[in-house]
C-alpha cells in the first residue's frame, strides 16, 4: 500500500452522497479530509447532520474552501456543479470528481475537461485524468450488465428494468420518498425517458459503433432504502456457458465487478462497492441481472475508486467494505 497522503475537500456534504463521501474518506488510509463545505450547516459538527459519525470525527462543516487540497469532490444537485465551478476559483492543480450529471456527456467548464468515470471501460483514461464525471447509479448498473457484449459487437435491442431504493431520490423530502407513501408501495417513473439513457448510449456506442437498437428502460421505485437491481435482456446466439465465460474474461481485471453462477440477491452488495452479475439463458434470450449499492458503486464509492486510480493508489484502497448480508 502506498504511503501517499491526499488532501481532499467535499462540496455539498449534507446529503446522502456527501455523507457517504465523508464516511469513506475519513477511513481511507491515504486521505486527509481537509474540509466539508455546506452553506446550510456551516459551523455544525458533521455528526449533527450524519448521526452515525458521532465518535468518528470532530470535523465541523465549513463555510469557506481551501486550495490546499489535491482533490475536490462535488456532491451537488444536477445543474449545480457547473454553476459552482464557474463561480469559484479552484487552483489548476486540484483534481475534480463530480457526482452530478453535469459533465457526463463531454461537457466542459473553463479549461477543465472531464473523463467519464466508469473504471470497467475507462480505467486507463481515468489514471491520466484531471477531472472525472462520475456515472449515474442506474447507468452504472445497466452498463456493467452490457459492456462485455458491446465490446464484442453483440448488442441488439435491449429491454431493461431497474428498481432503486429511496435514497436514489436524494435527501430532500418529496411525495414519492415519504415513508408513508413509499412503504408497501411500488411505482414506475420516467418510463423509456430516464436521463441516464444518454450516458449509457454514449458509452455503448463508443464500444460498438454499429449499435443503433433501442435501450428500453423502465425505472421502478422500490420499497427499501438502498440498492439497485437491474434486469436486462436481449436476443443472443451465445449459450449460457459462452456468455458466462465472456463476462468473466471481461471483468477479470476489475476488482469490484463479479460474475456469479448462483442466484444473487441485493443484500450481497448493499454497503459495498461491488457489482454482482448473474446470467440466464431462456430460449434465444440472454438475461443479465446486475446489482449494486446506489450510494457506493452507484455514487460515492465509485468516486473514491476513481480517485484511487487518478493518484496511482491500489484501486480498492478504502473500499474493502462488508455487505449487510442479512
Amino acid at each position: 500500500m502506498s504511503n501517499q497522503q491526499i488532501k481532499a475537500g467535499i462540496i455539498g456534504g449534507a446529503g446522502y452522497t456527501g455523507g457517504e463521501m465523508i464516511r469513506l474518506l475519513i477511513n481511507h488510509p491515504n486521505v486527509t479530509l481537509t474540509f466539508v463545505h455546506s452553506r446550510s450547516n456551516a459551523g455544525k459538527p458533521l455528526h449533527a447532520v450524519h448521526a452515525d459519525l458521532l465518535g468518528e470525527t470532530e470535523l465541523l462543516f465549513a463555510d469557506s474552501i481551501s486550495n490546499d487540497i489535491d482533490v475536490l469532490f462535488l456532491c451537488l444537485g444536477h445543474g449545480e456543479s457547473k454553476k459552482w465551478l464557474e463561480a469559484n476559483a479552484i487552483a489548476d492543480h486540484i483534481k475534480v470528481i463530480d457526482l452530478s450529471q453535469d459533465f457526463r456527456l463531454g461537457e466542459t467548464v473553463g479549461n477543465r475537461a472531464f473523463v467519464y468515470g466508469l473504471p470497467e471501460v475507462n480505467k486507463e483514461a481515468i489514471k491520466q485524468a484531471g477531472n472525472i464525471a462520475n456515472p449515474g447509479c442506474f447507468a452504472t448498473g445497466i452498463q456493467l450488465g452490457l459492456l462485455p457484449l458491446a465490446a464484442k459487437g453483440l448488442l441488439q435491442e435491449v429491454h431493461t428494468t431497474g428498481i432503486t431504493g429511496s435514497t436514489g431520490a436524494g435527501q430532500s423530502l418529496q411525495a414519492t420518498s415519504h415513508f408513508t407513501w413509499r412503504a408497501n408501495n411500488i411505482s414506475t417513473y420516467k418510463v423509456l425517458t430516464h436521463q441516464h439513457l444518454k450516458e449509457i448510449r454514449r458509452t455503448l456506442s463508443a464500444l460498438q459503433p454499429s449499435f443503433t437498437g433501442d435501450i428500453n428502460f423502465v425505472p421502478v421505485r422500490g420499497d427499501f432504502p438502498r440498492g439497485i437491481w437491474v434486469t436486462s435482456y436481449l436476443q443472443s446466439d451465445l449459450s449460457l456457458e459462452e456468455a458466462v465465460a465472456l463476462y468473466q474474461q471481461y471483468y477479470a481485471n476489475h476488482p469490484f465487478t463479479h460474475v456469479s453462477e448462483k442466484q444473487i440477491d441485493l443484500k450481497q452488495v448493499v454497503n459495498t462497492n461491488k457489482v454482482l452479475i448473474q446470467l440466464e439463458k431462456v430460449g434465444n434470450k440472454l438475461i443479465i441481472h446486475s446489482i449494486e449499492d446506489n450510494l457506493l458503486k452507484g455514487a460515492s464509492g465509485q468516486a473514491v475508486q476513481n480517485m484511487n486510480l487518478m493518484f496511482g493508489l491500489d484501486e480498492t484502497a478504502g473500499l474493502k467494505l462488508k455487505s449487510i448480508v442479512f
